[in-house]
């Protein structure tokens, strides 16, 4: 896989950290959605008209089954978690249901690297897509930089795929 100059970047410039990316289990769970709960309420910052955020995105429910059915990965810094995502291999195509990280680790680089390991670890899949909110100016810059072409529009989300 063809690595780009910020992920060499931050990974040279974080030679010190233990940095893993794997499959989160169910007691995993309650620490992933704090992550998410602070992670989605702080896109106001960027746009949100107000605080929250996809479904289940504070149910602590909801990110067990997703860790119990095998979609649940989970970023480690120092045996730390600091992020995670969600998903969902069908074929030869992923689709990326939502990637957090912890809102103190924002524009740090961490984001760019989790992408990074799931497009390593889903080498397989000859399409990545995943989808985000039109108003969402952070992580729509955030995909595009990374590769990922729009495909598609509606009212809510920009949808982007790569491959």
């Amino acid at each position: 896989m063809k690595h780009d100059r910020a992920y060499l970047f931050f990974c040279e410039r974080n030679l010190n950290m233990m940095m893993e990316f794997v499959k989160a289990g169910t007691s995993d769970a309650l620490v992933i959605n704090g992550i998410s709960k602070r992670a989605f309420d702080s896109d106001v910052e960027v746009g949100a008209p107000c605080k929250g955020g996809p479904p289940g995105y504070m149910s602590v429910q909801f990110h067990t089954k997703m860790a119990g059915s095998g979609h649940l990965y989970k970023l480690l810094m120092d045996g730390l978690i600091i992020g995670a995502a969600i998903l969902f291999q069908e074929g030869d195509r992923l689709h990326i249901g939502r990637i957090l990280i912890s809102p103190e680790y924002h524009r740090k680089g961490y984001g760019a690297y989790m992408m990074h390991e799931i497009e390593g670890m889903f080498l397989d899949a000859k399409q990545i897509d995943l989808d985000t909110p039109i108003w969402n100016i952070r992580t729509n810059s955030f995909y595009q930089k990374l590769g990922y072409t729009e495909y598609k529009r509606d009212s809510e989300f920009v949808y982007y795929k790569k491959g």
